[in-house]
């Protein structure tokens, strides 16, 4: 059993985790570079379907807990079903938020928006997983995969499911009319970014921040 001490890091560490992902988003669409690759899958689908962008997150979150809840039922928590609910509304008003912050943001503001957002949402990543009290529906696939089923090592897993969700949003953003000249609310420069370097950073910040955060004590397993 957790220490009660512990326990409350941990809950301060996952929930403000997944917030602080939820407004790096929110960055990353200011930047309109393109978003982080299971935003842009999310994107895609909702170019496709007459539902709003946060009942989207909803359902698509709820089929990967369906997949999750089978593969390996240790990742869901209550981690998982705050970001299951909230995580897609949460983004929605960080991102109208931020817009009326800069309603025509620059090249200078879009680009730091993309930088701080690549940052920020990995070292906020690392922090929920670390606390260990179930991660978002979409990190439990790679977890599942290198960790549980020991099929590949974490970064390398990540940076497959990362493409997949890329290539399948940008399919479907085009399937639905869209032009070239918008493919910036799908996929783009900071995509790519996310796609190759999201996996070997969440890895570093795990073991270099978020796991000294739990002075040692939490989550046993590490990232390869």
């Amino acid at each position: 059993m957790f220490h009660k001490d512990k326990m409350s890091r941990r809950l301060l560490m996952c929930f403000s985790g997944m917030i602080v992902t939820c407004f790096a988003v929110g960055l990353y669409k200011l930047a309109m570079f393109g978003v982080d690759p299971f935003q842009s899958l999310l994107a895609g689908i909702d170019f496709v379907l007459p539902l709003s962008f946060g009942t989207v997150s909803l359902l698509v979150n709820l089929l990967i807990l369906v997949f999750t809840f089978f593969a390996d039922r240790h990742y869901i928590g209550i981690g998982t079903v705050f970001n299951l609910v909230v995580s897609g509304y949460i983004i929605e008003f960080a991102t109208a938020f931020l817009f009326r912050i800069f309603p025509e943001p620059s090249l200078t503001v879009r680009a730091a928006a993309l930088i701080i957002g690549t940052v920020v949402m990995c070292f906020a990543g690392a922090v929920y997983i670390t606390a260990d009290l179930g991660v978002s529906s979409y990190d439990s696939v790679a977890l599942i995969i290198a960790v549980t089923w020991g099929k590949w090592k974490f970064r390398y897993v990540r940076i497959v499911c990362d493409l997949a969700c890329v290539i399948t949003g940008t399919a479907l953003f085009f399937l639905s009319g869209g032009k070239f000249s918008g493919i910036g609310a799908v996929a783009g420069i900071g995509t790519v970014i996310t796609a190759f370097f999201m996996g070997p950073l969440l890895d570093f910040f795990k073991r270099k921040a978020a796991e000294p955060m739990l002075n040692g004590y939490g989550n046993k397993q590490h990232f390869e």
